[in-house]
C-alpha cells in the first residue's frame, strides 16, 4: 500500500561550504504524531532562502522511500528519511512516474504534484560531495515538490491515495529530463498547465530560441544555393 514512511521537518541554520556561506533548512528530521500542512508549509519546517525555496508551488517536497534505497546501493551507506531534504518519505508511491498536477490525499490533506526538484549546491553541502548536485540530476530520481489543495493534518503511516490524475501524460521525469537533457522537447511541457509559470516561461523561451536558430539555418540554406 501507499503510504508514508516518515513526515520531516527542519529549520534553518548557517553553514559554509566551498567558501559558501548561507543558511539553509536542507537538514530534516523525521517527527511523530499528527503534523498540520497549512499555508505553504509543513508545521515545524521552514526554508533558508525563500526567494528560491518554499512557496506555494515548493509547499511540500516527496522523496521515494525506492528511490533512497537506490541511493543506498550507489553510495555505499544508508540514506535516513529526510536526507534529501523531503518533508514526505512514501513508500509505494512512484514519484518520478507522478503526473504533474495530479493529487494525493493523505490523512486530512489533499497535495498536488507541481514539479521535480532541480537541484542546488546545497544538497552538495549536506551530502558533502560537491559534485552531488550533478549526480542526483544525472540519477533521474528527482522527487516532488506538491502544492498544499486542502490544508489538514498528516503523520507517518497515512496511505497515499490517488485522487485525480490528469490526461497530459506529463510526468515529474520527464519535466526533469526536458529541463536538463533534452530542450528540444521543451513544447512538450506547454501542455502541461499545473506546472508552475517559471516552467512554462522557460519553455516558451526555449521554443523561441529553437525556432530562431532554425529559422537562421533555413536562411542560410536558401543563401548558399
Amino acid at each position: 500500500m501507499a503510504h508514508v514512511i516518515s513526515v520531516n521537518v527542519g529549520v534553518p541554520k548557517a553553514i559554509s561550504w566551498m567558501d559558501q556561506k548561507t543558511t539553509t533548512a536542507i537538514w530534516k528530521v523525521p517527527v511523530s504524531g499528527r503534523v498540520a500542512v497549512r499555508g505553504v508549509n509543513v508545521a515545524g519546517d521552514a526554508q533558508g532562502d525563500r526567494r528560491v525555496h518554499g512557496g506555494p508551488d515548493k509547499a511540500v517536497y516527496a522523496y521515494a522511500r525506492e528511490d533512497e534505497q537506490w541511493w543506498e546501493d550507489i553510495l555505499g551507506q544508508a540514506i535516513a528519511p529526510g536526507t534529501f531534504g523531503e518533508n514526505l518519505t512514501v513508500e509505494g508511491v512512484d514519484v518520478t512516474g507522478a503526473l504533474v498536477g495530479e493529487r494525493w490525499e493523505i490523512g486530512s490533506v489533499i497535495l498536488e504534484v507541481c514539479q521535480p526538484r532541480m537541484p542546488c549546491w546545497k544538497l552538495g553541502a549536506r551530502m558533502n560531495d560537491p559534485m552531488f548536485p550533478k549526480r542526483f540530476s544525472a540519477a533521474g530520481r528527482p522527487g516532488a515538490y506538491l502544492r498544499i489543495v486542502r490544508e489538514g493534518e498528516l503523520g507517518a503511516g497515512d496511505a497515499v491515495s490517488l485522487l485525480h490524475r490528469p490526461a497530459h501524460g506529463i510526468t515529474v521525469g520527464l519535466a526533469a529530463s526536458v529541463r536538463l537533457q533534452d530542450g528540444e522537447q521543451a513544447e512538450r511541457l506547454l501542455s502541461a498547465p499545473e506546472l508552475p509559470k517559471s516552467w512554462h516561461k522557460w519553455a516558451r523561451d526555449a521554443v523561441a530560441s529553437r525556432d530562431a536558430v532554425a529559422s537562421r539555418e533555413a536562411k542560410d540554406r536558401v543563401e548558399r544555393t
